[in-house]
């Protein structure tokens, strides 16, 4: 049964519609994901549901009594907010209530404020904000209630936002890409919250393992419409392969009819007849129709990047602190070509800050950076990517380059650049002020590899961008053949992309091979391996049947075998930080050390368990 009912919603901004006849029900429990392009007006729909932005046409229904949160993209407060009074802000009937109970208190009401403490206890408000409060801490911030929120960073500001809605325990969640400026423990959290919830949820996110994990339906808003897709995320995308494979067949067709066609139109005068003007009509339809398919073709590019030279970038012992605070401290690593590393951390461990001495904006308070002569960065920041410029989107472009080099060896110019990258001709003449903020970081994104670096350094890339962008740039970074290292929040995005990371934690950085997946299951092994091995002498001093002389003998061997494994493997995670520790062995045979000693500590443990099991 639905909760929250949509009907023939449409809405059109600056002579432009939106979207047009939309209706969608949303069920008791639902966990629906929306996916569009940038620009397409996700963000409207979901303020029209709200009801912050009134239709042009058709209306939506909330269920009696049900009560629907809003997490808008961008965190907005009254000035002098403090933590605990921005939950008091919040447009809810709930808080409304406890605000109505101390008013009524204040102006010594007793039967006014009798009844609403009623109520109140009725519905359990009262832990409200003991909630809020524990899930600020749930998403790890110790944060003072009386701190003002100007005060806070961007993470933390959001962080806060979602505590608020969580807290409210809605009936129906609107969430407006919540996972931007959240680190990855943040977003698992709130993963956790949207799988285990009773409430109904319709979210726009880029993150396709939320949408993947959470969403039991899929809303896409293509072209003005929507279109329902019951299933997971995964069954989506196989239905939009399915629908792009129709339209390279449709786009084959169209072409050989146009074909005809245009021969028909270069005859001449002569050939024609009274019904000409139809024809054409036909022909333009056509061509309209012909443009519409090549939109749906994703855009797999590269560009052909800067000669490397033998020396890249190394550091040496680098370190820095802010107001007392250490942030890392004896990172020394030298940076190959072709290798593509993420970094990951929880907010506030210095990733931005990491990657601003990396590239010499910032200078380290320990240590030295050495960058290559022939090195040339491409750094997508966190500060450049709002874009406030008067100009126009082709000529922003054309200042940093106005040709590139594919990787196929075409020479492009940069609009046609930019139309490579989802910017059609019909918008590189708009001003970037009326660029949406996707929009305005697309562009900035774009202009980054229009300057055909060789090192590519990406910080929080896919923070807005669209599943197409995001897909065409997961491209790009596959076939781009110099250095890149990407900070990112997207496990997605990670596990397709890079092939090892570095992980600040605990005021270090360390460098595990592999991907962001590879590196959670080896963080998961850990207390499960420390809990098997206390639990061995246990089951040891229990039982000694079951197993013969031959077994046991085996047995031990095994174990002597997966200490000597842990032993090597613990070794070789601690030389990967030092590229210049070369006791194991160079990187490349370090690297296939580990891989072989985590295959044989796989192997023999399972026999262990076989054994054990036994006894």
């Amino acid at each position: 049964m639905n909760i929250l009912s949509i009907e023939n919603l449409e809405k059109t901004l600056k002579d432009e519609a939106l979207f047009e006849s939309v209706t969608l029900g949303l069920e008791d429990g639902e966990k629906a994901g929306i996916v569009g392009r940038n620009g397409a007006g996700k963000s409207t729909f979901l303020r029209t549901v709200m009801g912050l932005i009134t239709p042009d046409e058709g209306k939506v229904s909330v269920r009696n009594g049900a009560e629907m949160s809003y997490l808008e993209q961008n965190v907005a407060y009254e000035d002098g907010t403090t933590v605990r009074s921005y939950l008091y802000q919040a447009p809810s009937r709930k808080i409304r209530l406890l605000k109505e109970y101390r008013e009524a208190l204040d102006r010594g009401n007793e039967k006014g404020y009798q009844e609403l403490y009623e109520r109140i206890e009725k519905e359990g408000l009262w832990d409200i904000e003991h909630e809020y409060e524990a899930v600020i801490d749930a998403l790890g911030e110790k944060i003072d209630p009386k701190r003002r929120m100007d005060t806070l960073s961007g993470g933390q500001q959001k962080k806060i936002a979602i505590a608020r809605v969580l807290s409210l325990s809605p009936d129906i969640l609107l969430l407006d890409e919540p996972t931007n400026h959240l680190d990855i423990r943040s977003i698992e959290y709130l993963e956790s919250w949207i799988k285990t919830t009773r409430a109904a949820v319709l979210i726009v996110t880029h993150d396709r393992h939320i949408l993947n994990e959470c969403c039991t339906t899929i809303w896409e808003l293509d072209r003005k419409r929507f279109y329902r897709h019951p299933g997971s995320f995964t069954s989506y995308l196989e239905r939009r392969e399915e629908r792009l494979r129709m339209g390279e067949k449709e786009m084959a067709r169209l072409e050989t009819i146009l074909r005809r066609e245009r021969e028909w139109l270069l005859r001449g005068p002569k050939a024609r007849t009274g019904k000409d003007k139809n024809r054409k009509d036909r022909i333009a339809e056509m061509e309209s129709q012909l443009g519409k398919v090549r939109d749906d073709r994703q855009r797999s590019f590269s560009s052909l990047e800067r000669r490397l030279g033998k020396k890249i970038l190394e550091v040496e012992g680098i370190a820095k602190g802010y107001d007392g605070t250490m942030l890392f401290s004896g990172f020394t690593f030298s940076f190959q070509k072709g290798q593509k590393i993420g970094l990951i951390g929880d907010n506030g461990t210095g990733k931005s800050t990491l990657l601003d001495i990396l590239t010499g904006r910032i200078e380290p308070d320990e240590g030295t950076v050495d960058k290559g002569v022939n090195t040339f960065f491409g750094y997508y920041d966190q500060l450049g990517r709002e874009l406030v410029s008067d100009n126009g989107v082709l000529e922003y472009a054309e200042d940093i380059g106005k040709r590139v080099i594919l990787s196929d060896g075409e020479d492009v110019s940069a609009s046609r650049f930019l139309e490579l990258f989802g910017f059609p001709v019909s918008m590189q003449r708009l001003p970037i002020s009326t660029l949406s903020g996707g929009e305005r970081r697309r562009l900035y994104l774009i202009t980054r590899l229009l300057s055909s670096p060789n090192f590519l350094i990406l910080d929080e890339p896919t923070n807005d961008l669209d599943l197409e962008t995001m897909e065409n740039l997961e491209s790009y970074i596959s076939s781009f053949p110099g250095t890149a290292i990407i900070s990112s929040h997207d496990r997605t995005f990670l596990d397709l992309t890079v092939d090892m990371l570095l992980v600040i934690e605990d005021r270090r950085i360390t460098l595990f091979p592999g991907n962001y997946t590879e590196w959670k299951e080896a963080q998961d092994e850990k207390p499960k391996a420390v809990e098997e091995k206390k639990a061995e002498p246990v089951r040891r001093e229990r039982e000694r049947k079951g197993l013969s002389y031959k077994e046991k003998k085996e047995k031990e061997a095994i174990e002597s075998r997966i200490d000597e494994l842990e032993s090597l493997i613990r070794k070789l995670e601690e030389s990967f930080s030092d590229p210049g520790d070369t006791e194991l062995g160079s990187l490349r045979e370090r690297t296939e050390s580990y891989e072989r000693s985590k295959k044989e500590l796989d192997e023999i443990s399972e026999r262990w368990l076989e054994l054990a099991e036994k006894e």
